[in-house]
Parts: structure tokens; C-alpha cells; sequence
């Protein structure tokens, strides 16, 4: 097995940031049957190289390696996890370069996203080590007469980790750092599409002084190496970033032992632009809201509804700039990189198809581009009807549905009518018609006159079937907690 493709780049500083094998309980571990899975650029569909595919004891084996370093990491001061986590932000932002580049050539994106996606991961990080010090123990009054009482929160124990391939290092930062900084020890499944961002993380924890078996970052089918877990009593939390059919899966396996879940699943996220509020911030932050990531974010904007009165000018500005974006591949830092997979640009084809079908107009785009069978002109459909596929799934591509609405009753019951919940955008100047709106949408997370909400000290996650739980904040570090209660008497 090999990934010399990938090390020989001479754009990637340090090579031994490069790992083709799985990381468990400290080593380097190569598939015992030899197996490999290959990896790709979507720009070039040239495999860039090769990792591990461990078999379902291998997986098992992992849980082994958490579970015996447990007591040991858990039974750390806190700020000496403080410590080894603080030491592993500093030294993703010291390799930042490279891990965007790695990022880079395994998922697509644009450079400046990938860079911006390792400030984002490595504050996540950042932040947990601050936590990781806070009391967790809380006195509280108490009801029984020469009884003190107290709530300690407690690490939950073996954590099990599976990340997307949309944002690679951010979103194993984000359920990692939360874990570990309150004691829990790791195994991780990133998407095999892209693993080599997080074995990267690995080789960088361990620099940082990790214990061995506290992080352990296990590649292969994701059948094979996840199933073990749901069904293993030992791993007590899973936390899992990906689509809701998939949740749902992860959410029957893991019934018979019971586990914590925390799930951010799919999104549909509607934009909502109301008359009167500053028609450039709405048309440039929308722009923003769906084509981000080239549309493959579980924030992206899915469907835009646009009053009325300023629906022809916010359609005609909205599909200017959309023309103006650039298309490219990934190093060259374009607006607009290429598709994950042939299914995805599928999926564009056929909303697009289906929506013209149904009376929508295609105001541009709506092809793939002649720089390669995974990429796909950024698209605009105007008067899209309230039938059609793009506007009842979640599209995760360039395609932009956008459609008029008369009331403020009508939209609010256009864009709650989804099983979703993750996030809601909203552009309006009224400051009482932003606290109806906000109240009466049915998302974890609303967005007024603005794109960009996350960030590691909020709670992020969604209702309905967009999730579980909540990551980022105190807590997303609670989701890996127990609560026990003590009861006592001096005598």
C-alpha cells in the first residue's frame, strides 16, 4: 500500500503529515488483510492515494485501546488535558498551510475555504481547552434536613466519532475536543472519501502528547467499522455528522445498548427575504448562504423566498452575481470547486430537471462545466413551484430555488413545512416582525441580516429529524457527560 502520489506533492511541507494507516492506541496501524481504500481528487478523479481498510475486530480492537485508557485520561487534572488539548491547537495552526492543502486535494474545496475550515476546527479545540478547567460540580440546596447535596457531571466514557466528508477537520474537532476535554477517550470513522485530513489530526495529536489510545482514528467501510461499535456496551456516547437516513440507521443499531447520541443531521434551510430590509446585504449574504462550500453544507440555503414587491430585482441581482462566480479547481482558490461524487452532481441534475419540468425558469447555469464530469455551473431557478423535488430535499449543490411569497403567515408555514429544523435565514429591517418570524420557525438556529452563525461557543445542532443534541458551547461538552447526584450525610 501506498500513498506516494499525495506525499510526493512539494506544496505539502511536512510529509509525515501524510498517513495511510489507521491510528490506534498510539501506532500506525496497516489493515491486517492488506485491504486499502483509494482516495480522489474530485477535481481530477486521479487517486491521490490510499488508507487502511480495518476489518470489524479491528474496529473492536480500537474500543479496546479506549477503554483501557480511560481511567488514566479521565483521572487527569484538568488542566493537564487543558494542557495536551491547548498544545494540539497550537500546533494545527503552525501546519495550517498544510492541512488546508491536504484538505484540498482529498475534498475539492476552494483553498481559502479549506484554510478558513482550519481556523474554524482548530478553535473548537482552542475553546475545549478553556473548558476542560471549568468546576463541573454543582451544590445544590437541600431538601432532606443534615443532607448535603451535590450534581457532578462525569465523562461518559468510550466516544465514538463519525465525521462527513464536507468538512473533514471540523467536524471531528468539534465532537473530539468536547469529548476529550471532559475525559472521555476517542475512536473516530471519517468518511472514507476524506480520511487522510483526519489522520492528519491524529499525527498531530500525538505530537502534542495524547495519550495512546485516547484518540484513535480508524479508516475502512463505514459498514464494517461502525457497526461493531453500535452494538459495543463499552462505547457509551456516538456522536454522528451526516444525512438523516443515515442518522436513522445509527439511531436502531445503537438501541439495544442504549447509548447518548448526538446527531447533526440534514438540512433544508429556507431563506426568507422580507420588503423593506437592505436588498445588497440580502442578495450578497444569500449568495454566501448557497454557494459556500460549492452547496455542500448542511447550512446551505435551499430554498429562497423573496416578497413580492422586491422579488424581480432580488431575482435579476441574485442571478447577476451568481453569473460573476468563478469555477475552478480547489489550489486556485475559485468561488466554486467541484462535486464530492457522481452522485451528487446527479442529484442537481435531476432537481434542476424536475423543477423545469414543473414550470420553474432557469435563469443560469443548470449544466455541468467543461472542467470535468464533477463540476457543476452555480444555478438559478426562478418561480420554483412548491412541489418540485429541490424544494422538499435537501439539494447539497449549487442550484439556487428561489420563489415569491404574499405574507409573512404564508412564508413562515412554506418554510416550517419540512421534516428539518437545522437553520433559518431571515432579512428584514422590522425589528418586530424578527422577533415573530424567529419565534415561529421551527429551527435550532435562525440567522437575521447575516450568513455565518457557528462557531465554537454556540450550541449548534437542529430540531425535528435535523439531530440530536448539541455541539459547540458547554453543551456540546455536556453531551458526553453523565449526571450523578449525590446524596450525603457527615454522620
Amino acid at each position: 500500500m501506498t500513498n506516494l502520489t499525495l506525499i510526493a506533492r512539494d506544496d505539502i511541507a511536512d510529509k509525515s503529515l501524510v498517513r495511510c494507516f489507521s491510528y490506534v492506541n498510539g501506532k500506525w496501524r496497516a489493515a491486517g488483510s492488506g485491504k486499502t481504500i483509494p482516495v480522489t481528487d474530485p477535481a481530477t478523479g486521479e487517486i491521490i492515494g490510499e488508507v487502511a481498510s480495518l476489518s470489524s475486530e479491528e474496529s473492536s480492537f480500537a474500543v479496546n485501546a479506549a477503554q483501557v485508557a480511560f481511567p488514566a485520561w479521565s483521572g487527569l487534572l484538568p488542566q493537564e488535558r487543558s494542557a495536551i488539548l491547548r498544545r494540539w491547537f497550537e500546533l494545527m495552526l503552525a501546519h495550517k498551510e498544510d492541512l488546508a492543502r491536504i484538505m484540498v486535494l482529498e475534498q475539492g474545496k476552494p483553498l481559502s475555504e479549506a484554510r478558513g475550515e482550519i481556523d474554524y476546527a482548530a478553535s473548537f479545540v482552542e475553546f475545549y481547552a478553556e473548558e476542560a478547567k471549568r468546576p463541573n460540580i454543582e451544590g445544590v440546596t437541600s431538601h432532606l434536613p443534615d443532607a448535603e447535596v451535590e450534581v457532578w457531571l462525569e465523562p461518559v466514557g468510550v466516544a465514538a466519532l463519525i465525521t462527513p466528508w464536507n468538512f473533514p477537520s471540523a467536524m471531528l474537532t468539534r465532537k473530539a475536543a468536547a469529548a476529550m476535554a471532559v475525559g472521555c477517550t476517542i475512536v473516530a470513522h471519517p468518511s472514507g472519501e476524506t480520511p487522510f485530513s483526519a489522520l492528519a489530526l491524529a499525527e498531530l495529536a500525538e505530537r502534542a502528547g495524547v495519550p495512546a489510545g485516547v484518540f484513535n482514528v480508524i479508516t475502512g467501510r463505514s459498514a464494517t467499522v461502525v457497526e461493531p461499535w453500535t452494538k459495543d456496551a463499552r462505547v457509551r456516547a456516538l456522536s454522528f455528522t451526516g444525512s438523516t437516513e443515515i442518522g436513522r440507521l445509527l439511531y436502531r443499531q445503537s438501541a439495544s445498548t442504549v447509548k447518548k447520541l448526538v446527531m447533526e443531521l440534514g438540512g433544508h434551510a429556507p431563506v426568507i427575504v422580507f420588503k423593506g430590509c437592505d436588498l445588497d446585504v440580502a442578495v450578497s449574504e444569500t449568495i454566501k448562504a448557497k454557494f459556500a462550500t460549492s452547496g455542500q453544507d448542511c447550512l446551505g440555503a435551499n430554498r429562497i423566498f423573496v416578497e413580492r414587491p422586491i422579488y424581480q430585482e432580488f431575482c435579476a441581482r441574485f442571478t447577476e452575481a451568481t453569473r460573476g462566480l468563478s469555477i475552478g479547481v480547489g489550489m486556485d482558490d475559485p468561488d466554486i470547486g467541484p462535486l464530492m461524487n457522481e452522485k451528487a452532481v446527479r442529484k442537481q441534475e435531476e432537481h434542476v430537471s424536475d423543477a423545469l419540468e414543473k414550470g420553474a425558469t432557469l435563469a443560469c447555469g443548470g449544466t455541468r462545466h467543461a472542467l470535468g464530469p464533477l463540476f457543476y455551473e452555480p444555478t438559478v431557478l426562478t418561480d420554483v413551484p412548491p412541489d418540485t423535488a429541490i424544494m422538499s430535499e435537501e439539494t447539497f449543490g449549487p442550484v439556487a430555488a428561489i420563489a415569491p411569497f404574499g405574507t409573512e403567515h404564508e412564508v413562515i408555514a412554506r418554510a416550517n413545512d419540512t421534516e428539518y429544523g437545522l437553520v433559518a435565514y431571515l432579512h428584514s429591517h422590522d425589528p418586530r416582525r424578527i422577533y415573530r418570524v424567529s419565534r415561529a420557525l421551527q429551527f435550532g438556529m435562525v440567522a437575521v441580516n447575516r450568513t455565518k452563525v457557528t462557531g465554537a461557543p454556540i450550541p449548534f445542532g437542529g430540531t425535528k429529524q435535523s439531530g440530536l443534541g448539541r455541539e459547540g458551547a458547554r453543551l456540546g461538552m455536556e453531551e458526553f457527560t453523565e449526571i450523578k447526584y449525590v446524596c450525603r450525610d457527615w454522620a
